[in-house]
């Protein structure tokens, strides 16, 4: 029967609109399904299911384009889903709960084994797998990560909306000025100014550094956890102007102190990686997925 698996998913999906499937030149083994909220990539066999979302600006193409996750990942029989969903730096009720029903909707639609499921995001996208995956834990959803890793998240808003005035009064680089702009914009408008906002940071924050506070993941007790970042004091500083404590790597740092105190050391990991940092067309950049090691993450996941 499973060997007829990837022509049945042909025919039905042919049925339907705005999804392709289509088999894995790479891995003919494989098949790839593309539809509005993600590219969901299955091996024959299933012995793992990643869940991996996207930097601000980015989608499941920029995901896979730039995290040479793919190849390994179906070699060693996990399915990848890359989810479309972006533009979040922190979720509302109504966010998570439907992207719990989009990743349901999968897994059931294409039998997707989830007993050893791991969720990652890259940048805004840690937060976004932060926040979720809580959230998955604390409702006792159908689907219970094992583990979850992060690649360089602003995980304290307060602490972003304050490099970013940073960047706007040092005017080093016009792509950053103009991301510090939006975010000071954005962030008045959702939280508020002064002392009276510090309320509402907490509240929407994956973590809080002001009061040390992690009480919106206060959930993830029995999974793994993995944080990175390419802390390049030298990069930030010569491109940026930034100091170690305008850097996401300075609050992850903290992060992993005070979860590894909930937790035990045992259970969370701050990984520091060193001229790891590179775009796909070459560029180095310390904030970019390559700071993983994705040998290595596969492993992780497929350890017991």
């Amino acid at each position: 029967m499973k060997k007829y698996l990837f022509i049945i998913l042909i025919v039905f999906e042919a049925c339907l609109p705005k999804k392709v499937v289509k088999q894995d030149e790479k891995n003919p083994k494989s098949a790839i399904i593309i539809s509005e909220n993600y590219e969901l990539i299955i091996p024959k066999k299933q012995y793992g299911f990643l869940i991996l979302f996207p930097c601000f600006p980015c989608n499941a193409e920029n995901t896979r384009t730039q995290f040479n996750i793919i190849d390994i990942a179906t070699a060693n029989n996990i399915s990848v889903l890359l989810m479309n969903f972006n533009q979040h730096l922190w979720l509302s009720n109504s966010d998570k709960k439907d992207l719990e029903k989009i990743i349901m909707d999968a897994v059931n639609q294409y039998g997707i084994k989830i007993d050893n499921t791991y969720i990652g995001g890259f940048s805004s996208g840690g937060n976004v797998t932060l926040l979720l995956t809580d959230y998955l834990k604390l409702t006792e959803s159908s689907i219970q990560p094992k583990g979850l890793f992060i690649a360089d998240s602003p995980v304290d808003l307060l602490g972003l909306y304050k490099s970013s005035q940073k960047a706007i009064e040092k005017n080093i680089s016009v792509p950053a000025v103009q991301e510090a702009n939006w975010i000071n914009e954005t962030f008045n408008l959702e939280f508020g100014t002064g002392d009276t906002s510090f309320t509402n940071y907490e509240n929407k924050s994956p973590y809080f550094s002001k009061t040390n506070s992690s009480k919106n993941i206060s959930n993830l007790n029995d999974i793994k956890i993995r944080l990175y970042s390419e802390p390049d004091t030298l990069w930030w500083k010569q491109n940026r102007q930034a100091e170690y404590e305008d850097m996401n790597a300075y609050y992850l740092e903290q992060l992993a102190i005070d979860l590894s105190n909930l937790y035990g050391a045992e259970q969370v990991t701050y990984i520091k990686t060193k001229n790891r940092g590179y775009r796909a067309n070459g560029k180095r950049h310390p904030h970019s997925w390559s700071i993983i090691d994705e040998e290595d993450l596969v492993n992780w996941i497929l350890t017991k």
